[in-house]
């Protein structure tokens, strides 16, 4: 990972991607839209843009705070060092899992904007060719059986490498159009010694996102012998790492 900053308020991150072709109006939206470069939108809890440029497709996604402190800071964070940012400490995290093989997506560059105490911060990953996450996949059909393993064989390599995951759930387990699944959005994760506790808790929450979105719509494609299955890759991969 490269740090170089561009002013005294404002410094880029960068991986593999030539950091002198990265400009800061990457980081804005109406940049891209402006060039007609966006070729897809996907909304959440806020707007993340996918664009293409000179044969780079890739994804933008501004942090936003969540939950009661949101509605008053919305995107704001209190700044107390570069290396505290959840922008650094995400983007450092995913170029090292990058670095060990795990199957994340290619970090491209971060943007952290500071203003006295305050920063704002945003991260661009290269898109994944096909991508479509775990919950879209069930709505449209049935998983294979050797696809439902699959999930929980990754997720063990990553617990196995002592990697914990703030928000594990069925949005943020994307597959390509290869069917491999790759774990996204490393915000608040981190490194920690492997321990049943922290990686249990961590399973346990991607089940209730399941439980969750299957009472949510009749036609999410879940039973609980699916999940059976998952937990029981999951552990005879992790036993046997």
């Amino acid at each position: 990972m490269h740090t170089r900053p561009l002013s005294s308020k404002h410094t880029l991150l960068t991986y593999k991607y030539p950091a002198q072709s990265v400009q800061e109006n990457w980081f804005e939206p109406t940049f891209w839209l402006k060039q007609n470069k966006v070729y897809a939108q996907k909304s959440g809890r806020a707007t993340t843009y996918f664009f293409e440029h000179q044969g780079l497709r890739a994804v933008l996604r501004h942090y936003w705070r969540g939950g009661l402190i949101g509605k008053v800071l919305s995107d704001q964070y209190f700044y107390t060092g570069l290396a505290n940012t959840r922008v650094y400490k995400e983007f450092a995290l995913t170029c090292q899992l990058h670095e060990q093989g795990l199957p994340v997506v290619e970090p491209i560059a971060a943007m952290i904007r500071r203003n006295g105490l305050i920063y704002r911060g945003d991260i661009i990953t290269r898109a994944l060719p096909g991508a479509q996450s775990l919950c879209e996949k069930l709505v449209a059909a049935p998983l294979e059986d050797t696809l439902i393993s699959h999930i929980g064989t990754t997720l063990a390599r990553f617990h196995q490498a002592g990697v914990y995951h703030a928000d594990l759930n069925i949005n943020n387990i994307l597959f390509g159009a290869d069917n491999q699944a790759h774990v996204i959005d490393f915000d608040r994760g981190e490194l920690r010694i492997p321990k049943q506790q922290w990686q249990q808790q961590n399973i346990a929450r991607l089940q209730r996102s399941f439980a969750k979105e299957a009472a949510r719509q009749p036609s999410f494609h879940w039973q609980e012998h699916h999940w059976q299955r998952l937990e029981q890759a999951y552990l005879d991969t992790l036993n046997a790492l």
